[in-house]
């Protein structure tokens, strides 16, 4: 059976140009199941698209009948398609796009089981919606029974992808597969060679803590450029996540990528609270998205927001940095880039 990587193709890295962003609609379901919750999604779910929308086309999904009141606040410029949706969350229901440098789009359709079956997670319509996408965008799809999200890989572009241990190890996702096999599947539809991986993610993102994904790496580190990853940082103690993020970089600060480069680690402090909605907040700057010259980056009406902005430019002097509040976002389980999904661009030769 042909791979993707047999057949040219590899996952771009993120600040690559990009033809679109690809996201999902909220609708009634376990994670907005409260009228209140579901209006402040679709607020902050179209405040995002629209702060794309200024650097490039978005096409959002939206469950039947719900597309004319998601245009009503999405505004003018961002197209909308209908399917049967289950939650919002396309970096994770939606295909994972590849291109081969030579004109080709490909997606990978990884299996999709509602975070590790999760009991409040729905999935029958949301396993589909790779396969939809992919079909919209023209895109040879690539099927695969390896469970696995996009929030659960990052990539700089050049052969090596962040992992976490409790998402593609977990027993909840892929029971009985090892270490090896995992690897191997995931270079073998990434066009990756190196895997860096962490042991785990931030403390809300587990049960018993709201709709976490039990690990997502996006929330904790992410490339920025070739041999450059920016990492959440908690530097309260008193926060458990304190302990993990100091594990995290430390282990990112050792490691090196596929082309044997040390990388260097750009520590981004987490916002000042410490605890949201009952729990301990995971709050994240790390969960940005990058579109064709801007950034689209994480606020919380916090001090430490204006200091996340002010790196993010610094890192990207050539974007424009816009912050959103993602505070509605990231009480339904994620944050900015898990709702975005980008489908590379792919030139002609």
């Amino acid at each position: 059976m042909n791979t993707p990587a047999a057949d040219g193709f590899r996952m771009p890295a993120e600040w690559t140009p990009h033809e679109r962003t690809w996201m999902a609609w909220p609708g009634p379901n376990p994670t907005f199941a409260d009228p209140g919750a579901l209006a402040a999604a679709r607020t902050a779910w179209a405040q995002v698209a629209r702060a794309v929308r200024r650097f490039e086309p978005v096409t959002v999904v939206c469950g039947p009948g719900q597309s004319a009141r998601a245009r009503e606040l999405l505004g003018p410029g961002v197209d909308t398609v209908e399917r049967e949706l289950d939650d919002a969350w396309m970096r994770d229901v939606g295909p994972t796009f590849l291109t081969d440098g030579a004109g080709r789009l490909a997606a990978v359709d990884w299996t999709f089981n509602g975070w590790g079956a999760q009991e409040w997670a729905r999935w029958d319509h949301d396993a589909k919606i790779a396969a939809y996408v992919a079909d919209l965008a023209g895109a040879r799809t690539y099927a695969t029974d390896l469970v696995n999200e996009g929030g659960g890989i990052h990539v700089d572009g050049e052969g090596t992808v962040l992992l976490t241990e409790t998402v593609q190890l977990g027993p909840e996702r892929n029971p009985g597969r090892t270490r090896e096999e995992v690897e191997a599947e995931i270079h073998a539809h990434l066009g990756t060679r190196k895997a860096i991986w962490l042991p785990r993610g931030l403390t809300a993102d587990y049960p018993p803590y709201g709709f976490g994904t039990l690990g997502h790496v996006d929330i904790v580190a992410a490339f920025a450029r070739p041999g450059v990853v920016v990492a959440h940082h908690q530097p309260d103690p008193a926060h458990p996540d304190h302990e993990v993020t100091e594990e995290v970089i430390g282990i990112l600060r050792s490691a090196t990528d596929a082309l044997g480069r040390p990388l260097e680690v750009v520590p981004v402090p987490a916002p000042t609270v410490l605890e949201a909605d009952g729990h301990w907040a995971d709050h994240s700057y790390i969960n940005h998205y990058l579109c064709n010259d801007g950034v689209v980056l994480c606020a919380f009406d916090d001090p430490r927001d204006e200091e996340a902005a002010a790196l993010f430019r610094r890192l990207f002097p050539a974007r424009t940095v816009t912050q959103v509040d993602a505070r509605p976002v990231f009480a339904a389980g994620g944050g900015i880039h898990c709702i975005t999904q980008q489908q590379p661009r792919t030139p002609v030769r």
